[in-house]
């Protein structure tokens, strides 16, 4: 087995660094504090062509891979969660579906502008009674002639407000076996009857942007149906597989800013005469730290590395969602316990790590919903 990064993906690693650190990163206590979406910040990210690494140069994109744009979510989300949250749904969520089931008119109409990093994209599928059931969508689209008719209401779905174009899923019939027909529409941001509204105070990831969505008697034209109308619910399944890698590299990237701030402090703080580093339940705390970091990114690698050879990803993109998360978790909280006191104001970061980690045990699927999903896949 080979772990070497090519040199492409080592480069593009060390550009993304690089633009976290001095762009984002002095920013990003702002972006928490404020909860402001920073719209300035991806206008620069896609100049980079950041927002099309995965996407084929035909489109616009940077022709890369799944490993590079993991390593990429890791080194925004290694500096702000808030950011590396709102770019993994803006290319994950909102620009792939179109990129994987899309027609060629709709990658040339919807897609090029995204992986150009013209624009940003979002996808609409939870529901207020809809979460972790997605099979349960309530919202309805009706076939009228040349258009379909939407109504319905999503929740909590990232970068709407921002969005172009938001894809939306519906149900448009029934099968023969009694249940719903679930189908995708990419609906334009300036379409008659939606709705758009940020209603929320969040916990943590506070400057990405969090939206409602109500739809009312909304036309969209039948060429703005997304892939095969009855395979809508398939679509979005694996649509999340790709979307929890991004999740997972984005907890890596702050399971590892907890570790370095954590291991920053511990050297530089004195009790006792001497260096916290140096006693053995501060040392003990460190390692596991390290540990499920290096851990947890090699599963995501794993998962994205399946995926770009066009095998089967669903149970590694599972398992890494689900350890990486935890993982942030785990590493942020133990990062404060170590800055003791300081830890828990907001001048030392690690606080926010803390909040900002708990929404990726919850998004793209909660920790409860990936055991699942393996448990499944284990043929249970």
């Amino acid at each position: 087995m080979n772990f070497e990064l090519t040199k492409e993906q080592e480069m593009t690693r060390k550009m993304v660094r690089d633009f976290a650190e001095e762009v984002i990163h002095p920013r990003a206590v702002d972006i928490d504090t404020k909860a402001e979406f920073p719209e300035d910040i991806f206008k620069e990210m896609g100049k980079l062509g950041l927002l099309g690494i995965p996407f084929p140069e035909e489109y616009g994109g940077s022709g890369g891979d799944t490993v590079t744009y993991a390593l990429a979510v890791e080194e925004i989300g290694r500096v702000c969660g808030s950011t590396g949250l709102s770019y993994a749904a803006a290319v994950s969520l909102g620009a792939s579906p179109i990129y994987y089931f899309g027609t060629e008119e709709q990658k040339q109409e919807f897609l090029t502008p995204l992986a150009k990093g013209e624009a940003l994209a979002s996808f609409g599928l939870t529901e207020p009674n809809a979460g972790s059931d997605a099979g349960g969508t309530k919202t309805r689209a009706e076939l009228k002639g040349d258009h379909y008719v939407i109504n319905g209401e999503k929740c909590w779905i990232t970068n709407a407000e921002y969005a172009r174009s938001i894809t939306v899923t519906a149900v448009s019939g029934k099968r023969d076996d009694g249940k719903n027909i679930i189908s995708a529409f990419i609906i334009p941001k300036d379409t008659p009857g939606m709705k758009i509204s940020s209603p929320y105070e969040k916990m943590g990831v506070r400057g990405s942007n969090t939206s409602e969505i109500i739809l009312e008697d909304v036309k969209v034209p039948k060429e703005n149906l997304l892939g095969d109308p009855e395979k809508g619910f398939k679509q979005f399944l694996y649509t999340l597989d790709g979307g929890r890698i991004s999740i997972a590299a984005l907890a890596v990237g702050i399971a590892q800013a907890s570790l370095d701030r954590a291991l920053a402090y511990a050297k530089e703080r004195k009790q006792f005469g001497q260096s916290i580093s140096s006693f053995q339940a501060i040392q003990f705390k460190l390692a596991d730290m390290a540990m499920e970091v290096e851990l947890a990114r090699n599963m995501v690698l794993k998962s994205a590395w399946l995926k770009d050879q066009g095998k089967n990803f669903t149970k590694e993109s599972a398992y890494a969602k689900l350890f990486a998360s935890e993982t942030a978790f785990r590493s942020s909280n133990q990062a404060i316990q170590i800055h003791g006191g300081y830890g828990y104001m907001r001048e030392y970061e690690v606080e926010r790590y803390l909040r900002d980690a708990k929404l990726l045990e919850i998004g793209e699927g909660t920790s409860e919903i990936q055991r699942l999903v393996i448990a499944r896949q284990l043929g249970c």
